[in-house]
């Protein structure tokens, strides 16, 4: 390459870097947090600009909101997408029953024409899959080929066609011979899938047939499909807002828009204060909208949002009921599936399909609500029809105008709210729990809605306080990158839970361990995510371990180890993982309930269940200097025998033991077992030792990983371990980075960010810490996998290997609470 062309390669390197530098600094987050309560009622938008994509579930389904706003005439959209209209071509099941022809040997002759005969083929019902429960025929091979035939009239009169399908998981499709799909992997959920002219051109005028080969390579397996026609978009014409900026603090999402004459600010509040567990548990949202004009003259405004009844499906299939009605304060519109099926499924991916999702505005704004199906309502609105033309379907809309009047250069506010009737939330070892809000069953959701109306301004504040002080806090503690992760972390923590009474009366805040496995109540979920709550309100800790106790102590988990988890969410009646985690699970419970006596000054909540906790500590002594093959948190890694960051953490347990026995005046105890903790640390260095690191593993020399485990003994003032270990297991670690961060450990380049934050925790200086963290910082921003923030990816490239919308987050904020301890 001659001088010049170099130069000009270079300066062309530059601008490429440089675009996306600004790229990355423009976004704030993976995906950002719009309303944000419970597993169930959690919304999200996975672009940076808030009308560039439809709003999500956190699972990825649709549950869809709209804003657009009316300015002197002219319609500007703020908020979602428009979902687009298919009509059925070959019905999925959801829509129609159907057969196809399939086989689990692999067939002859060429199985992917359309005039292959399959005369030794079998027959049976879609979907097909390995669940009973979710399926019509069971396929439990690692093959299975599958033809359907069927009939199209005139395929010219097609606007767009798209393949509309589910399956789990690897495979191959073809129509009338012609390879129209293939992907590596599973869907979640329908996709539709768009098909190019040249695929449309196979399709043909009366039979086809589609042929499939699906491979399952690990889980569980699933198909449905079917073809569908876009429909043309006839609406009329509505223009983009511009967005200019967009903000997120611990309780709110803020963005700022530009509307041609007026200027939009959208603030999504979802008030998760821990000091108020009355307003923690109310599940309402607020949607505000302030606007003013940007020009100086004034300008008649309406703005409007429509909600989907999608919100409170399981599958868009199901069908719903939906209504119009008003009390004293508040005009309120409702919809819920006609089944209600109250607590009937437990799954990972899955939506609620029992209660009622409600959108509710003050009376004193002149509130116009209607209800249409949910193709028809952003034309309803452009072209003012608003009569409600549907009380019960599929997919219907909420749709909600507030009037602004004539709007000048003064901002004028005015909110909509979002709520969810779960009835009940959580069935715990059989017996159906109410929502907090509603233990007694005498409460209302019309009261719930009509009480955060009455407090809109009294809540507004409290927020906006609370979010200036844990920014102050988080950047006080470990700068601004590590400030930003935590805000990111606050509201994805908390709607990761849900907050119900136990009938023994104690507080249960329960985890669903999102998007790997759906369990409630797990342990090792629990303990990654503490920080975050033995800051704000060690009750709710309480309440993350409540339950696992009463599981050992009422006789119903007969092992004297701790439990994984109670169940799949929302279903607590009893461990449903595969298998134990024995040094794991009890070295999480007894460190959490040390660190609770540290952050309440006390030991009574120890006190409580110093039986089970003594089991627990004995079962360590005996089994965790040098864990026998078992898995620990890190279970996507598989069964390591003599782990040695396991082992860490029996140690930390023995000592957390020891620490509240001194505390109960339990002296004798206390001696006892912090000289057994104090005789194990010796004989771990001599093992773990590799030179310039500890080893993953006591027999492998070549192996290392993150010892996170040891945060506790700098946290927790255990000093059990001496600072060479810290500083020469640190040191090593920054010789191992990569561009998105620290490998968990020496095996894979993947990594868990929650762990990498423990770890920095325990650097000695400001310089490490924020060479451990800045890196995690930078695949928040960066990362191509578009979903609320994940916590396990690979570290080269920042992609996901798996999670999404965890708890574990709330350990983030590992290294404020150490800051706080020290304080006290």
């Amino acid at each position: 390459m001659n001088k010049i062309n170099k130069l000009k390669f270079l300066g062309m390197l530059v601008c490429i870097v440089a675009a996306g530098t600004l790229k990355a600094q423009d976004r704030k987050a993976p995906s950002y947090p719009l309303i944000t309560h419970n597993p169930n009622f959690s919304i999200w938008s996975s672009t940076d600009k808030l009308n560039e994509s439809a709003t999500q579930h956190w699972t990825g389904a649709d549950h869809s909101l709209l804003g657009m706003i009316n300015v002197d005439g002219k319609i500007y959209r703020f908020l979602g997408k428009e979902t687009p209209s298919f009509k059925m071509i070959v019905p999925t099941s959801d829509e129609k029953a159907y057969e196809v022809s399939y086989t689990e040997k692999e067939p002859q002759g060429d199985w992917k024409a359309a005039d292959y005969t399959a005369g030794d083929w079998e027959t049976g019902a879609a979907p097909i899959g390995d669940d009973a429960k979710n399926v019509k025929t069971l396929w439990k091979s690692h093959d299975i080929w599958v033809r359907r035939t069927f009939n199209v009239t005139n395929p010219a009169s097609i606007n767009e066609l798209f393949l509309k399908i589910n399956h789990d998981d690897n495979i191959e499709l073809y129509l009338n011979g012609k390879k129209i799909y293939t992907k590596a992997g599973w869907t979640n959920n329908f996709v539709y899938i768009p098909l190019i002219s040249s695929d449309k051109s196979a399709l043909k005028a009366g039979k086809n047939v589609i042929a499939i080969h699906l491979i399952n390579t690990a889980g569980g397996r699933y198909l449905d499909f079917g073809l569908v026609n876009k429909e043309k978009d006839n609406s009329a014409a509505v223009q983009v807002a511009k967005q200019k900026s967009v903000d997120i603090n611990a309780t709110q999402t803020i963005y700022n828009f530009t509307c041609g004459k007026v200027d939009l600010k959208l603030t999504f509040t979802s008030p998760l204060l821990m000091n108020d567990l009355g307003l923690l548990a109310r599940p309402v949202s607020y949607v505000t909208y302030q606007v003013q004009a940007n020009d100086k003259k004034t300008h008649q405004v309406k703005v409007y949002l429509s909600a989907s009844s999608d919100i409170a499906v399981y599958r868009p299939s199901q069908e719903v009921s939906a209504s119009k009605y008003s009390n004293a304060k508040l005009s309120i519109l409702k919809t819920g599936t006609l089944e209600q099926p109250i607590l009937k499924k437990a799954a990972d991916d899955m939506r609620i399909d029992w209660g009622y999702f409600y959108v509710a505005a003050p009376k004193t704004s002149n509130t116009i609500q209607f209800i249409t199906p949910q193709k028809d309502a952003s034309d309803a609105f452009r072209k003012g029809n608003v009569s409600s033309t549907a009380k019960q379907g599929k997919s219907l809309a909420l749709n909600t105008i507030i009037p602004f009047g004539t709007v000048g250069k003064t901002p004028v506010e005015k909110y909509v709210e979002l709520g969810y009737d779960e009835i009940y939330s959580i069935q715990y070892f059989q017996k159906n729990l109410r929502p907090w809000w509603n233990t007694s069953g005498k409460e209302t959701i019309e009261g719930q809605l009509t009480d955060a109306s009455n407090e809109y301004k009294a809540v507004m504040a409290k927020c906006e306080a609370f979010n200036k002080a844990v920014y102050a806090n988080a950047l006080k503690s470990g700068g601004k990158e590590y400030a930003d992760l935590c805000i990111l972390a606050y509201r994805q923590s908390i709607a990761a839970h849900t907050l119900v009474k136990s009938p023994e009366k104690e507080i249960l805040w329960l985890s669903k361990e999102n998007n790997s496995g759906g369990f409630i109540n797990t342990v090792d979920v629990t303990y990654p995510s503490a920080p975050l709550y033995l800051i704000y309100n060690p009750q709710l800790l309480q309440g993350m371990l409540n339950g696992i106790f009463y599981f050992s102590e009422s006789g119903k988990y007969p092992h004297p180890w701790a439990a994984h988890d109670l169940g799949t969410y929302p279903l607590a009646n009893g461990q449903t993982y595969g298998e134990p985690m024995p040094v794991e699970e009890s070295g999480n419970m007894i460190i959490l309930t040390a660190a609770i006596a540290k952050a309440q000054g006390n030991a009574n909540y120890a006190k409580m269940h110093w039986k089970t906790l003594t089991t627990w500590a004995d079962y360590l002594t005996k089994e965790g200097l040098d864990p026998k093959t078992q898995l620990c948190t890190d279970d996507f890694a598989g069964h390591l025998a003599r782990n040695a960051n396991l082992s860490v953490k029996a140690i930390v347990g023995i000592a957390c033991y020891a620490q509240m026995a001194k505390t109960l005046g339990y002296d004798d105890v206390a001696k006892k077992y912090r000289a057994i903790a104090e005789s194990m640390v010796p004989k771990w260095i001599e093992m773990a030792d590799a030179g310039d690191h500890y080893a993953l593993t006591f027999d492998d020399k070549n192996t290392w990983s993150q010892k996170y485990n040891l945060v506790w003994d700098k946290v927790l003032d255990l000093n059990l371990f001496p600072q060479k270990v810290y500083d020469t297991e640190i040191k090593y670690y920054l010789t191992k980075q990569n561009r998105y961060g620290l490998p968990l450990d020496s095996r894979k380049a993947y990594t868990k960010n929650d762990w990498i934050l423990w770890t920095a925790t325990f650097t000695s200086n400001q310089k490490d810490f924020e060479a451990l963290i800045n890196p995690v910082h930078k695949h928040a921003i960066e990362t191509e996998s578009r979903v609320p923030l994940n916590d396990f990816y690979d570290t080269n490239t920042g992609i996901r290997d798996n999670f999404k919308a965890r708890s574990v987050v709330g350990g983030f904020y590992m290294k404020m609470f150490s800051d706080q301890l020290k304080d006290k």
